[in-house]
């Protein structure tokens, strides 16, 4: 014989894969923002009042972890850049135009270019849109987990409660008891 009706499986449970990636996409787009927000406010200050200086370039960039440096004066101090966009052809020991803003002589750039570190710039225009979709897409499935499970377990605690109801009732057996296997093995006695 069989129940009344058939059992349902259980509801899945969502990864917590979804969770964390919805945080680790709002911390890289947070953080994304905020070394693009960086490098246009240093190029914001240098174009209110650039200073022209004379820099020597001490350090090529050379594989993975390099970056290049260039060595100037700027107030009386000899100060160093790294990472800064050098033209195509610089070589160890030539001499670059350098810009800097007037009341923070470390915001530097190269004459002739808009930010400091243009690779910065471009590293935040693309990484905070991948990382706002991926935001997006985690948060989207979160939300439409949530907005499931409860009619899942709703209709499951009612399927639960007829099956139990109708294991024993007579009316619905014909007035025998059950034949199925009780827990552990053992039959119910007729």
């Amino acid at each position: 014989m069989r129940p009344a009706t058939a059992p349902h499986p259980p509801a899945p449970r969502l990864g917590r894969g979804w969770y964390l990636g919805a945080v680790l996409s709002a911390v890289l787009a947070v953080g994304m923002c905020l070394l693009g927000w960086r490098q246009a406010d240093q190029a914001d200050r240098i174009t209110a009042n650039p200073v022209r200086v004379q820099g020597t370039v001490t350090q090529l960039p050379g594989g993975s972890g390099s970056y290049s440096e260039v060595l100037y004066t700027a107030e009386g101090r000899r100060l160093s850049a790294a990472d800064l966009w050098l033209p195509e052809g610089a070589k160890v020991g030539d001499t670059l135009c350098l810009e800097h803003a007037a009341d923070d002589p470390a915001a530097v750039r190269v004459c002739g270019n808009r930010y400091p570190q243009p690779v910065g710039i471009t590293l935040a225009r693309t990484s905070v849109p991948v990382a706002l979709l991926l935001l997006a897409l985690c948060l989207a499935r979160i939300l439409r987990h949530r907005r499931t499970r409860p009619a899942r377990e709703g209709g499951a605690g009612v399927r639960t409660t007829v099956v139990l109801a109708a294991e024993g009732m007579p009316a619905l057996t014909r007035g025998k008891r059950s034949r199925r296997r009780r827990r552990g093995g053992r039959r119910a006695r007729p």
